[in-house]
């Protein structure tokens, strides 16, 4: 086997593993190259080519991560990782290691870490590496490596729902909530949604937005109404599709140009938040993007939305 067959045998698990530790496919799919071309410019050939392409990738991760820490305080708006429709890495022994990890809300947890624990916590808790191979890929003794671990598996303990929906009920909730929405059926959108839950936007700011965040059940309704009427007007289509691990959806114009995502957290049987990722550089790797600040422009959309929430009767899209 020539090392570009070695290392297409293991590409799916280098970008899960990179995906995990940075939030960002643009990012991962990067990391995973300069690990191929740091393999094929090495002189000698490792005793384990999964274990050696591993800690490579790991180590270019965590150099990308502290860069990108740096520029993550400097962000416009909330930060959520880049939606990820399908984890190409496949583990019959750990899928609900891997399912559990992609989800939006562990990435967000996994932001609270440090590069290291970061690093520790996905090959350990995630891949099942032991603390030999860790200890090689971080550039760290066993021990020091078995309490980073310890530390990091505390934080997710503590930041993790108590009581998480099954596959087959956040299906069925979220294929109600785009039926409703598609519709503009506000009621049946409110019964769907938890007395606390969260709306959050990532914009970044380069995309159109009333505010970052909305809280609780009458806000979040009266948004996702207005927001129902307004995607109605510009011919939008949803596609409701699994996004890191759980329901999710694809909003796209009348061209099939992508607007933005959406996931929802489900638990307790009701839809806790709503992660909205509308930051265009987030979303290229979904298809062609459109341009959302010409849309706005040209539709008024933030404007009308505003009216909407404020409870001014004016008629969508007029001019004052």
């Amino acid at each position: 086997m020539t090392r570009a067959e070695e290392f297409e045998d293991l590409r799916s698990l280098l970008f899960s593993i990179a995906y995990r530790i940075l939030g960002s496919v643009s990012e991962a799919e990067d990391a995973v190259q300069e690990t191929w071309l740091r393999y094929a410019a090495s002189s000698t050939q490792p005793t384990s080519v999964k274990a050696f392409l591993s800690a490579v990738v790991t180590r270019v991760s965590i150099d990308v991560l502290r860069s990108a820490r740096v520029r993550r305080e400097e962000y416009v708006g909330p930060w959520f990782p880049e939606p990820l429709l399908t984890d190409p890495y496949e583990d019959p022994e750990r899928s609900a290691e891997l399912a559990d990890s992609v989800s939006m809300a562990a990435l967000l947890l996994l932001e609270r870490l440090s590069p290291l624990e970061r690093a520790v916590f996905v090959l350990r808790e995630v891949f099942g590496f032991g603390f030999p191979e860790i200890a090689s890929s971080v550039g760290r003794s066993e021990a020091a490596c078995r309490q980073l671990a310890v530390r990091a598996r505390r934080h997710m303990d503590e930041g993790r729902p108590r009581f998480e929906a099954d596959r087959r009920e956040r299906e069925e909730l979220a294929g109600r909530f785009f039926d409703a929405f598609r519709v503009g059926d506000v009621d049946g959108l409110a019964e769907l949604l938890a007395a606390d839950v969260t709306l959050v936007g990532d914009s970044g700011g380069k995309a159109p937005r009333v505010a970052d965040e909305f809280l609780g059940l009458d806000n979040v309704t009266r948004v996702i109404g207005g927001l129902a009427d307004l995607f109605v007007r510009v011919g939008g289509t949803v596609e409701a599709r699994e996004m890191n691990g759980h329901p999710g959806g694809i909003f796209r114009d009348g061209e099939g140009k992508v607007l933005n995502t959406w996931t929802l957290d489900i638990y307790d049987g009701r839809i806790q938040a709503i992660r909205s990722v509308s930051n265009p550089d987030k979303l290229a790797h979904l298809g062609p993007v459109a341009d959302t600040l010409a849309l706005n422009r040209k539709a008024h959309l933030t404007k009308d939305l505003a009216i909407h929430l404020s409870g001014d009767r004016r008629s969508p899209g007029r001019g004052d």
